[in-house]
């Protein structure tokens, strides 16, 4: 099964929130919605998205603050579609974070194309060349193919959940380095989930029993004992 990439809409007006989530799945995206501003930092936190489709006019506050403060512990792209059309608000968007600025009134084809573009460049505008490249990390038998959403393992497919797959895939683009519990928990669930190491422990042992030949001995993610993980080095 490949995992889609699930795309964040933040929109308090429900006809158009509706408009977008019917547009987005129809062309295979897994779509979830808020329609405020403290809906949305929950759901960044909680749903890991590949990407926000952001309003900046909420009912609880300016979509501006929410670009600002997701910047702070996290490069998840954001697309800003808003019925400002003033050069000044494109300005600030983009000089806060923000990937990209559509206004309103927009075409269909026009948002997909730019939700892509932004998509892509998570995921090419990386420092291993390799993944900047071809998508892909290999290291041995174990690939992680990045625009698929899949890790592989002798050329089959582990079977990963979301989370899994982006505890590897996350360390697959720092290979080499060792990662903290608090980096990897801040970059995947939100600054409020540091300190609790919890879930990424099950998680990561539900990792090694898919990908590695003896989880006990592993040859793919080593643990730095009390600090926390690293994945070897690539083959590229």
């Amino acid at each position: 099964m490949t995992i889609k990439d699930k795309i964040l809409v933040v929109e308090d007006e429900k006809s158009i929130s509706g408009f977008l989530r019917a547009i987005l799945t129809a062309n295979g995206f897994d779509v979830i919605v808020a329609h405020s501003g403290s809906e949305a930092f929950s759901m960044i936190s909680s749903h890991c998205p590949d990407l926000v489709v952001l309003d900046l006019g909420l009912p609880d506050m300016d979509g501006m603050e929410i670009i600002e403060t997701v910047r702070q512990w996290t490069q998840i792209p954001i697309v800003v579609v808003s019925a400002r059309s003033y050069e000044r608000d494109k300005v600030q968007a983009l000089e806060k974070g923000a990937d990209d600025y559509i206004t309103k009134p927009f075409g269909a084809a026009e948002l997909l194309a730019r939700i892509r573009v932004a998509i892509r460049h998570t995921r090419t505008g990386l420092t291993n060349s390799a993944i900047a490249s071809t998508g892909k990390f290999t290291a041995g038998d174990l690939t992680i193919d990045y625009d698929k959403h899949q890790v592989l393992i002798r050329g089959e497919n582990a079977r990963l959940t979301q989370n899994e797959f982006r505890i590897v895939a996350l360390l697959g683009k720092c290979a080499g380095k060792v990662l903290t519990y608090d980096f990897i928990m801040k970059e995947l669930w939100g600054p409020q989930s540091r300190g609790n190491n919890q879930i990424l422990r099950v998680n990561m042992a539900n990792i090694r029993r898919k990908i590695e030949k003896n989880p006990a001995e592993p040859q793919y993610i080593f643990t730095e004992v009390g600090v926390g993980y690293r994945m070897i080095e690539g083959d590229g």
